[in-house]
């Protein structure tokens, strides 16, 4: 029986998809990448504060600095790489800088050492997380494609979940610096044989389409299918500047409530243990919301459930203002959570449904490196605010205020009417764009 280059059979593929195990490997990238990495790492922001001295901006800042010095050019390097080579390598590269970064951070002792790791664990974090994950699974499905990015960031959510618990427990138990390294070894046992032995750029790479369909049924979708836009043409286009705008906003609101939310709730009483449980059941709630969200926009306007995820998830953000009051603490963690399922995945869509797949990476680059100046930049004005102020109010107010009017402008994005050729292509949605 044949055997393509993933070494599964023609039987085999036909019992299961292996699109669906480059899903699970996108899975696991995620968990790890982004849901351990991003969601835990706030939990050690008050070791760095208390044992080295930082300051609550400074914390924040290292990623900050990371993403305007390295993460804006390469980043746009990683998406022209995926583009033309696929994302393979690319996330093998990136999951050993985010492990080497995170082991030699268990030895720093001095703030620039801090913000030089940081530039280092962006750079990972850039090859190996959101751009190159998102665009393998667009690669791999086309009609499936909400329900698979869903699963897929299923490990974001589930490794957020877990994270502040277990980062804290970590701590607690064996010390910052040795928790650090634990994570990083966990990281690279894991993610380096999934990304060499199990991740596949493409379907054609292993002789299949997406979908797993055949080529007959894939020519028949070519009349309908949209032409995929060469980046020149989408920039060109208000649809890709409501995008960036809308998501740099209400992910920058994300970013600045997972930042600060531990740091926030003890200040408001809670010891370290408590904030972390508000944390996870936060993150738990985000795993309703992105299976939701991933079966939902199969059948609904990807841009109009995007755009009401978003707003809600800023409007909770009021509720931060009571939350001294433990009900009204789990009241926003569940609403925030829940609507933070539309975060992330759903910008792959609604930027591929816009623009097509041919220059998806090169899209997404610049859509998430522009994003992730909100995601790390809001984050570090609340963290100025506060050493300012001494107080979160206004810092809430101006969170709650960007995530709502990021739904809004994500709601203004117009549908896209553009039709391909018939059978000018066998791969709709994968014409190659100039």
């Amino acid at each position: 029986m044949k055997k393509d280059e993933s070494g599964i059979t023609d039987g085999e593929t036909e019992r299961i998809f292996y699109g669906w195990w480059v899903v699970a490997a996108a899975f696991l990238n995620l968990f790890f990448v982004v849901g351990i990495i991003f969601y835990g790492f706030p939990v050690f922001y008050a070791s760095f504060v208390e044992s080295l001295g930082f300051s609550r901006a400074q914390v924040t800042q290292g990623f900050l600095l990371g993403f305007l010095i390295i993460g804006l050019p390469f980043g746009l390097l990683a998406g022209a790489i995926i583009d033309r080579i696929g994302a393979r390598w690319v996330i093998v590269t990136g999951a050993g800088f985010v492990g080497i970064s995170l082991l030699l951070m268990a030895r720093m002792t001095k703030l620039w050492q801090y913000e030089a790791l940081c530039v280092l664990e962006v750079l990972g974090y850039v090859f190996a997380g959101p751009i190159a994950n998102q665009v393998l699974v667009s690669r791999w499905f086309r009609t499936r494609r909400g329900r698979a990015m869903g699963v897929a960031y299923l490990g974001l959510g589930s490794g957020g979940a877990v994270a502040p618990l277990l980062v804290n427990h970590l701590i607690r138990t064996y010390g910052w610096r040795h928790a650090l390294e634990i994570i990083a070894l966990a990281l690279m046992a894991v993610l380096l044989p999934v990304g060499i032995w199990i991740t596949r750029s493409t379907p054609e790479n292993s002789g299949l389409l997406p979908d797993g369909e055949s080529r007959g049924a894939c020519a028949n979708r070519a009349t309908g299918a949209l032409t995929s836009s060469g980046v020149a043409e989408a920039v060109r286009t208000t649809n890709f500047w409501l995008i960036l705008l809308g998501s740099t906003l209400a992910i920058g609101a994300i970013g600045s409530v997972i930042q600060h939310f531990i740091l926030f709730l003890k200040d408001q009483g809670y010891s370290a243990t408590v904030a972390s449980r508000f944390s996870t059941g936060l993150l738990a709630a985000s795993l309703a919301g992105r299976i939701l969200v991933g079966y939902a926009v199969d059948h609904v306007r990807k841009k109009n459930a995007m755009a009401v995820f978003y707003f809600l998830m800023g409007a909770s953000v009021l509720l931060l203002r009571a939350a001294s009051q433990p009900a009204a603490a789990w009241t926003f963690a569940l609403v925030f959570g829940f609507s933070m399922g539309a975060d992330y995945m759903l910008v792959p869509l609604v930027t591929a449904e816009s623009f097509g797949t041919a220059s998806l990476g090169k899209l997404l680059a610049l859509i998430i490196m522009g994003y992730s100046l909100g995601q790390w930049g809001l984050p570090w004005v609340v963290g100025r605010l506060f050493d300012t102020r001494h107080s979160y109010d206004l810092a809430w107010n101006i969170t709650a205020l960007a995530g709502m009017i990021g739904g809004l402008t994500i709601y203004a994005v117009r549908s896209t009417g553009k039709k391909s050729r018939p059978k000018a292509h066998p791969y709709p949605g994968e014409e190659k764009a100039v």
